[in-house]
C-alpha cells in the first residue's frame, strides 16, 4: 500500500514537469527531444509506474488500483502552489468524491 501511495505522489510530479515541459515546446520536433522538464516528467511517470508495479504484485488490485486516483489530490495542490491555479468549489467536490471512493472500496475490503 505504502509503494502504491507513493506511486500516485512521484506520479503527480510528473505531471507538474509535463506542464512545465509543455510551455517551452515550439513548432520544431527537435524542441521535444531538448526539453528537459519533459523528460524529468516522463522519468518520474516511470519511476511511478515501476513503483506500482511491485506495490500491486502482492496486494489486492481492487483496493490498490483505486489509490492511484490520489495523485490527483496531489496535482491539485501542486497546480496550486506551482501554476498559481485557483481552488474551486467543483476541484473540491471532485476532491471529496475522489476520497470518499477510496475510504468506501477500503471499507468494502473488511
Amino acid at each position: 500500500m505504502v509503494l502504491v501511495l507513493a506511486a500516485s505522489f512521484v506520479g503527480s510530479f510528473g505531471a507538474v514537469f509535463l506542464k512545465l515541459g509543455a510551455g517551452h515546446l515550439h513548432r520544431n520536433m527537435f524542441s521535444l527531444f531538448i526539453n528537459w522538464r519533459l523528460g524529468i516528467g516522463v522519468v518520474f511517470f516511470v519511476a511511478s509506474s515501476l513503483l506500482y508495479l511491485k506495490g500491486i504484485r502482492e496486494g489486492e488490485l481492487t483496493i490498490l488500483y483505486p489509490m492511484v486516483s490520489l495523485g490527483y489530490v496531489w496535482t491539485l495542490f501542486w497546480a496550486r502552489l506551482f501554476f498559481k491555479e485557483p481552488f474551486t468549489k467543483n476541484k473540491f467536490i471532485g476532491l471529496a468524491l475522489i476520497l470518499s471512493g477510496i475510504v468506501i472500496l477500503a471499507a468494502g475490503n473488511r
